[in-house]
């Protein structure tokens, strides 16, 4: 007869049982798991060490291109503008070190800086745009056709465009030294400008942005920009609109002219002047504009080539 006694044995023996296969399982499965993540760990570091050797070289690359670029820029742009005058507009995140290259080129190429107007970051602001649609309708140039739509940037673009730039055909000053000084002191005098120096009209313009603003009303301050940029172009004989492929993503202000069919049709844009070849670009892209084309222009993905009458390689 099975006593009580032999079933506690019986299940104490089956519960040891149990746990030694545990214990045996899982230090075989512990020692499998350990040298399978050891193995995928070093195959990641392999693979990081070749990523990050493939980064230094493509950035030497990278810096040998540009050092070319800044070398052969100026043999490539001479003569491109001769004789012809520039306006330099800066936003408030401009990078100096572009401005300053930019400056250079533009005399390499022949032309002459006629002075340069520093937006503000108040300019783009949405929570000051009636501000700025009131102060560049009271300044409007006597005779001067402003559009009746499009917000402060496409106002503030007709009044320095009519102020700031000559007539696109005939190359003549559009309004008065007066309208021209009032326009700058007003604009200035409501925090949208810097006070500005010595301006004269020109033929032409750069607007220049950098990385832009981030966070609440994004899309308006780029939109402002943009606006503002299409308008001056409509003023003038060629407006281009340069910066950085941060510019170009949907969030920036060239991200924002290439989205438009209207902007794209008269105002060119290039999404790197951060680089020696997209300043020659820049330059390509003014020469461009005279001949009453335009063109988008960078590495960024909604560039239609890198430079005038190159292709992307997507085309």
């Amino acid at each position: 007869m099975i006593s009580l006694r032999y079933h506690i044995v019986s299940i104490a023996a089956v519960f040891l049982a149990l746990a030694v296969g545990v214990v045996l399982g899982s230090t075989a499965l512990s020692g499998g798991l350990l040298s399978a993540l050891t193995e995928d760990r070093d195959e990641l570091a392999e693979r990081a060490t070749a990523m990050e050797n493939e980064r230094n070289a493509l950035k030497a690359r990278l810096a040998d291109q540009d050092a070319f670029s800044a070398s052969v820029g100026p043999k490539i742009v001479a003569g491109t503008l001769a004789k012809r005058t520039v306006l330099l507009v800066t936003n408030h995140d401009a990078r100096p070190a572009d401005r300053d290259a930019l400056r250079k080129l533009i005399t390499d190429a022949g032309a002459k800086v006629t002075g340069e107007v520093r937006l503000t970051e108040a300019f783009a602001d949405p929570g000051q745009a009636d501000q700025l649609a009131e102060i560049a309708t009271r300044l409007q140039p006597a005779g001067a056709k402003f559009p009746t739509a499009g917000g402060p940037g496409t106002l503030a673009g007709a009044l320095l465009g009519h102020t700031l730039l000559l007539d696109g055909k005939t190359a003549k000053p559009q309004s008065s030294p007066d309208e021209r000084d009032a326009a700058l002191a007003g604009l200035a005098d409501g925090g949208f400008i810097k006070e500005p120096g010595k301006v004269q009209a020109a033929q032409l313009a750069i607007v220049l942005v950098g990385g832009e603003a981030t966070g609440d009303g994004v899309g308006d301050k780029s939109a402002t920009i943009g606006r503002f940029a299409t308008e001056l172009d409509k003023a003038g004989a060629g407006v281009v609109l340069a910066g950085t492929p941060t510019a170009a993503k949907s969030t920036g202000s060239i991200g924002f002219v290439r989205s438009d069919t209207a902007s794209t049709e008269v105002l060119s844009t290039v999404d790197n002047v951060n680089s020696a070849a997209g300043r020659v670009v820049t330059m390509l892209a003014l020469r461009e504009q005279l001949e009453g084309q335009a063109g988008q222009y960078g590495i960024a993905g909604n560039a239609q080539g890198p430079a005038p009458g190159v292709k992307s390689k997507g085309d």
